[in-house]
Order: structure tokens, then sequence, then C-alpha cells
């Protein structure tokens, strides 16, 4: 008998001890659960994870971000910004000579008349067929001005429209650096600081073009001896759109990083009842 009421007794504390044993494990993963749910909320919260509609539109402005980017490096490696053409009857009637240049290298070109359109009066346009000569500028290496039709540029005013498009290009990269952060991270907070420097980029790219077509204007009245016709050529067209579109995809990119809508603020949607 008392064997038998020990045997019981034994039983019952092994399974309360099994019982609590279990309760306290369950507890514990239970706790364990709750704090890992709370860090991924707060890491969410903090971090503002995308959505896919929020990254179809970060996406969309980028690739308008893209656009300018690749119209300003086009515009800033070709030497079109501005043609200069003396009257084509100035030294001969056979050949006339035209000069195109941009922020490194410019060229002078020798056309046949013959293939001027008739009604033009001065020589061009620089897309003819001739003898080209092509030379570097020494503004960035020995200093030197250039010479072009006995008129004399202003180096101080060429290497400034450079180093604003330099500095304009480095702005792009790092906006286009914080964008790929917020699409692989899934943090909206890198849209601010690559609105600004998207934004800048664009107003630095107009800026250098202003002061560019002041170099020219310096050019142009350093010298009368050769009377010269100048315009802007498409290259330049390239900088100018580039500039307007770089400041529209870091609007974007600003309106983007709210955190509401503007449309809705602008527009409240009224309910269905009223």
């Amino acid at each position: 008998m008392w064997s038998t009421f020990f045997v019981t007794d034994m039983e019952g504390v092994a399974q309360g001890g099994a019982a609590q044993g279990a309760g306290g494990m369950a507890s514990l993963m239970s706790g364990r659960s709750t704090f890992g749910g709370n860090k991924r909320r707060r890491t969410t919260s903090a971090g503002h994870s995308l959505s896919e509609a929020q990254e179809g539109k970060i996406k969309l402005a980028f690739f308008v971000a893209i656009v300018g980017i690749v119209l300003t490096v086009l515009g800033v490696g070709t030497e079109f910004w501005v043609e200069l053409s003396a009257p084509k009857s100035f030294y001969n009637n056979q050949t006339c000579l035209t000069a195109h240049y941009g922020l490194w290298k410019g060229c002078t070109k020798t056309l046949w008349v013959a293939d001027i359109d008739p009604e033009r009066e001065s020589c061009g346009p620089a897309e003819l067929h001739g003898e080209s000569n092509c030379t570097y500028f020494k503004f960035f290496t020995t200093g030197e001005n250039a010479v072009m039709f006995q008129k004399t540029t202003q180096k101080n005013l060429n290497v400034a429209a450079a180093m604003l498009v330099m500095f304009s290009l480095f702005l792009m990269v790092m906006g286009a650096v914080c964008i790929i952060m917020a699409l692989s991270k899934d943090i909206l907070f890198f849209l601010k600081p690559a609105s600004v420097c998207f934004i800048l980029s664009g107003a630095l790219v107009l800026l250098s073009l202003m002061v560019f077509h002041q170099s020219v204007l310096a050019l142009l009245a350093s010298d009368h001896t050769v009377p010269l016709h100048h315009e802007l050529s498409w290259s330049v067209s390239c900088i100018g759109c580039a500039g307007g579109v770089l400041i529209v995809g870091g609007v974007l990119f600003l309106l983007l990083a709210l955190p509401y809508s503007p449309w809705q603020r602008c527009l409240p949607q009224k309910d269905s009842s009223s």
C-alpha cells in the first residue's frame, strides 16, 4: 500500500514538473518571438520600407535623372557648343573658314564656298565636309589662351564653366548612389539627399551654360578685325535639356520623400456619402 502511494505521488510530481517546464519553455519562446517581432517592426518603422508602388515610382524618377545624366555627358564630351563663321567671301571666292569649340577642344574647318547655301552669307554650317584641324585647349595645362580668327579667349571664364560642369557630374554620381542605396536597403531617407544632389547639379549645369555664353561674348569682343557670325550649336541644346531634366528628377525625388502625398493634401478626396 505504501509503495503504491509512493509511486502515485512520484508520478504526480513528475507530471507537474513536466507541465511547468513546458509552460516555461512556451512563455520563453513566446517572449523571444514577441521581442523579434517588435524588433522587426521597429526596423520597418525607422527605415520606411518601400512598397511595390513606391519602388516603381522611384525607378521611374531615376530613369528621368539618368536621361539628364546621359545628356550632360553627351554635351560635355563634344565640341559643338558654339560655331564661329566668317563671311564666306572674306578670304577668297573658293574657300571659307569656320570654327566650333566646346569646353576642352576647338576645331577649325575649311569649307568650299560652292557647297554652302547661296542664301547663307557666312561660312558654314560646320557639319559640311571639309578639311578640319582640332586641338585641345591649354587652359588646364600651361594656362595659355586660345586664338581663333585673331580673337583671344578668356581662360578664366572657360575654366569656370568647365569646373561647374565637373562638379555637377560629381553631384549626379552622388545622387545616383543615394538612389541605389534607397532601392537596395528599402530606406526612403536616401531620397532627400538624392533630390538635393540632382537639383543642384541641374542648376550648376545651367549656370555653366551661362558662364560659357559670357566667354563667347568676351571672345567676340576681344578683336574686331574679322567679322564673325556666332551661333550656339547642338551640344548646348543637350546641356540645356539636361539641366531642366535633372531639376525635374530632383523635384520628383523630393515629392516621393515626403511622408504624405501632396496630391491628397491639395485635392482631398470626398466621401462617397457626401
